[in-house]
């Protein structure tokens, strides 16, 4: 049997990753530091307090990485917990290295820096505020090192080389935190349009090959199409021929099956023709599912569902054209394949958006496919190829909505499809 893979991480989960190497390394150098100075320069130091934090952030590193091990994702709370961490770790040990005095007191810029690029504002600034306490604290209370020089003069007074450090990490720490997080929200912001702009070629490709493919198979059907009229025109006649009633009814029957087929394929031409030239148009969006729904009863005796619109003072707009009602119906009939019986529709909307719900109570949607649905020809169904669905997806999405697929608590699938709402005369 071959061994288990790990999962790959996400980003959180690689930055703490990161953060735990270069704690590892930091602390390292820190005890490699505090030995020579003991031995070799002869620092006068409470060692066993100084080895005692140096021998706790080293458990931390060590239950970080056994957390890390654990493949669950990191959130922005646990981050800054770590960050905090370290930044109490820090206070320590200049606490009994010379507080404000001791030349690696700037290190506090790294854990600054590191939330400033890698944490939400609030979190960032959180770092930046309680490292610059920790900074000022450690100008009244350390313990001296008399080979670093102190911290104040002769008169007790702040030596003005401390305050001037002070003053110095002060404005750097302000000025990394603003331009560091300004700087990577910009990078991550372009890394997602960039994503996003990726995704939406692939299902544009996707839908051109899609559209291609159905253009050129309804050119083709129609000379099939019309050898299958000719050849029933001539066994109707030779039905009458022979008087054969019922055969001329079941043929008659047939070319009534090959003329609406026909039918069909000329109204998809026209249809996608007016499409390509006509703008969406602006409708409430109340009477437009209304009507939805009701020429979906039509194509769908079988079912029952039952309809029902919040209540606002406003009215619901939206843009919509041939396209989205038949994605919506596409939505509906999987529902009913699901299970036909008492299925939910639901209209909601706020100042921005309109929501509409679809909810089954079928098998509900299978957790392996669930992210799938929509991205490639992915179903729901057992001998269904995805198609369907897909193209609801990027129909949605062309007028700026999306869907989401949901396994509802109670059972079934809660169907939400989010589309923008309209300016427009309500």
């Amino acid at each position: 049997m071959p061994a288990t893979q790990p999962l790959p991480l996400s980003t959180p989960n690689r930055n703490l990753v990161r953060l735990t190497i270069v704690r590892g390394i930091t602390w390292t150098g820190f005890l490699a530091a505090i030995i020579f100075g003991v031995e070799v320069l002869g620092f006068e130091l409470e060692v066993t307090a100084v080895i005692s934090v140096i021998l706790v952030m080293a458990l931390i590193n060590l239950a970080t990485w056994w957390r890390l091990g654990r493949h669950r994702d990191v959130t922005d709370g646990e981050y800054l917990l770590h960050l905090l961490a370290d930044v109490g770790g820090l206070t320590l040990l200049f606490y009994f290295t010379g507080g404000a005095s001791n030349p690696f007191i700037t290190y506090y810029l790294v854990p600054v820096t590191i939330a400033a690029a890698t944490l939400p504002w609030r979190c960032a600034w959180i770092i930046a505020a309680t490292s610059m306490l920790g900074y000022s604290a450690l100008l009244a209370f350390y313990h001296p090192v008399p080979q670093l020089g102190g911290g104040h003069g002769s008169s007790g007074e702040l030596n003005l080389h401390v305050l001037g450090m002070w003053l110095n990490f002060a404005l750097s720490a302000g000025l990394v935190t603003f331009f560091i997080y300004r700087m990577a929200h910009a990078l991550r912001r372009r890394e997602q349009a960039l994503s996003r702009t990726r995704e939406a070629a692939l299902r544009n490709e996707q839908v051109i090959a899609v559209a291609t493919q159905a253009a050129g198979t309804a050119h083709e059907l129609g000379t099939p199409l019309s050898t299958m009229a000719v050849l029933l025109s001539e066994m109707r006649e030779e039905a009458e021929a022979d008087d054969h009633p019922r055969l001329q009814q079941d043929i008659e029957l047939l070319r009534q099956q090959v003329d609406t087929c026909k039918s069909r394929l000329q109204q998809l031409v026209e249809s996608a023709d007016r499409r390509r030239m006509g703008k969406p148009q602006i409708t409430d969006a109340e009477v437009w599912l209304g009507g939805v729904v009701q020429r979906w009863l039509v194509l769908r005796p079988d079912v029952s569902h039952q309809m029902s619109v919040a209540e606002h003072r406003s009215r619901p707009m939206l843009a919509v054209d041939t396209t989205l009602e038949q994605a919506l119906i596409n939505l509906l009939n999987n529902a009913a394949d699901a299970n036909p019986d008492d299925i939910a529709v639901s209209l909601d909307w706020d100042d921005d958006e309109v929501i509409v719900d679809i909810r089954d109570h079928g098998p509900g949607v299978a957790l392996s496919i669930a992210d799938q649905l929509g991205e490639t020809f992915v179903s729901t169904k057992s001998k269904g190829m995805g198609i369907g669905l897909f193209l609801t997806h990027a129909t949605i999405n062309r007028f700026g909505g999306g869907v989401s697929l949901y396994n509802h608590p109670e059972g079934g699938t809660l169907t939400e499809v989010v589309l923008p709402r309209a300016a427009g005369t309500e």
